[in-house]
């Protein structure tokens, strides 16, 4: 049976970059595995969907409901994905087995400066009206299976480190 984890977290976290490693460590413990990232699923769903609460939902359905079908078939998932809602995190928990969430939580200071695809200093600047965390209102893991405070003393490559040792497999 695969299993799913899901890492969540705003904008420049780190998520994807954490996912990569964890993705390649897993990888050689279970070749079965697969790396999914929310920007890579909007591209592959054919961005038919904006940046609207509604739309927002739906996109994260869309990844919930793909997760559990390749869990179902056996593989390990590694999803990375904003998250906005517990609506869809409760969903993950009640229909998918082996689901494990992984929250990567940084300061407002971190994100800023990082800012790898400039949302931050657009948001800033008056230019970026859809920031999720900012104008856009995020509800926040309340109980994720993990948290991994991202803030720079550790490398990604440590944090998915974490993920393996602390994770169930």
């Amino acid at each position: 049976m695969g299993q799913v984890y899901w890492i969540t977290g705003l904008s420049g976290a780190g998520k994807t970059t954490i996912g990569k490693f964890f993705y390649e460590k897993l990888r050689r413990k279970y070749a079965n595995t697969v790396f999914l990232d929310g920007d890579m699923l909007r591209e592959v769903f054919g961005n038919d969907l904006g940046y609207s609460d509604a739309d927002r939902r739906k996109c994260a359905m869309r990844y919930s409901n793909l997760c559990n079908l390749l869990q179902k078939q056996g593989i390990h998932v590694i999803c990375c994905t904003i998250s906005m809602f517990d609506s869809v995190r409760k969903w993950n928990r009640e229909h998918i087995e082996n689901y494990h969430e992984i929250y990567v939580k940084v300061s407002d200071k971190t994100l800023h400066d990082r800012d790898q695809k400039g949302l931050y200093s657009r948001y800033q600047n008056g230019e970026e009206k859809e920031l999720a965390g900012f104008q856009v209102g995020i509800e926040l893991p309340q109980n994720p299976d993990l948290i991994l405070l991202n803030d720079g003393e550790k490398t990604p490559e440590e944090q998915a480190d974490i993920i393996l040792d602390n994770c169930c497999f």
